[in-house]
């Protein structure tokens, strides 16, 4: 350790004083109350999570469709790990894996799952909570021909969540890969790849405001459509 390092504050100390304010200013506007309402969003979630979602894009975030999907292990633990939306309607949220990766498997299981996307730099979260089922399959092979062959090429390659001894090992199967499909033109859907769907049961969305006092709404589906509560920060 150098002796700079030695002056240096240590992470634990800053981590109690790393804080932001959430002040309205320049890109961060909160929404306007008119749209982050009970009242608004009784209508439904979708209209809102798009237009926060393209605020992002527009605004050049990377990933803007990045999502932490939180699952249950075989023990009932939770296991979350960041995924990429590709998909969304009023159905709900689809994301697509290997069907034989640890969150599939998972899934499998105990097929229901909760999905938070967050964009700090607008003090924006959105959480979707629902069942999931997998999509149909020309569902799939519609998305997978819009991916580049790389990462069709990749898809083949890994066994996503098996072990593998090394990153040699792994960029062998690669390579192997694509001389086994060197000659098609279209690379196939693997028979073992595809997406899910989570139907929202519960949507929440959350703006960060001065002081803590968040904007925090629940929208919850019910027999008849959607219904909308403001919940305390």
């Amino acid at each position: 350790m150098s002796p700079d390092s030695e002056n240096q504050p240590s992470v634990e100390a800053d981590l109690a004083a790393m804080r932001v304010g959430y002040a309205v200013q320049g890109s961060n506007p909160p929404v306007p109350e008119s749209n982050l309402s009970a009242e608004a969003l009784v209508g439904g979630w979708l209209p809102l999570l798009r237009r926060w979602l393209d605020q992002a894009r527009n605004a050049g975030v990377a990933e803007p469709n990045a999502m932490v999907l939180a699952t249950v292990d075989e023990a009932g633990r939770p296991a979350s790990r960041t995924v990429l939306c590709k998909g969304l309607s009023e159905d709900g949220l689809v994301f697509y894996t290997n069907y034989g990766s640890n969150k599939a498997r998972q899934l499998a299981a105990a097929p229901y799952a909760s999905a938070t996307f967050a964009w700090t730099a607008f003090a924006h979260q959105v959480t979707v909570r629902g069942p999931v089922e997998r999509v149909a399959p020309e569902v799939t092979d519609a998305y997978w021909r819009t991916r580049p062959r790389g990462s069709q090429l990749g898809a083949w390659a890994s066994a996503q969540s098996r072990p593998i001894d090394s990153r040699a090992a792994l960029d062998d199967r690669l390579a192997e890969t694509a001389a086994r499909f060197a000659g098609v033109d279209e690379v196939p859907t693997p028979p073992e790849w595809g997406g899910f769907l989570i139907r929202p049961e519960t949507v929440e969305f959350w703006q960060g405001r001065a002081n803590r006092m968040h904007n925090r709404v629940l929208v919850t589906r019910v027999a008849d459509g959607w219904s909308a509560e403001r919940l305390q920060p």
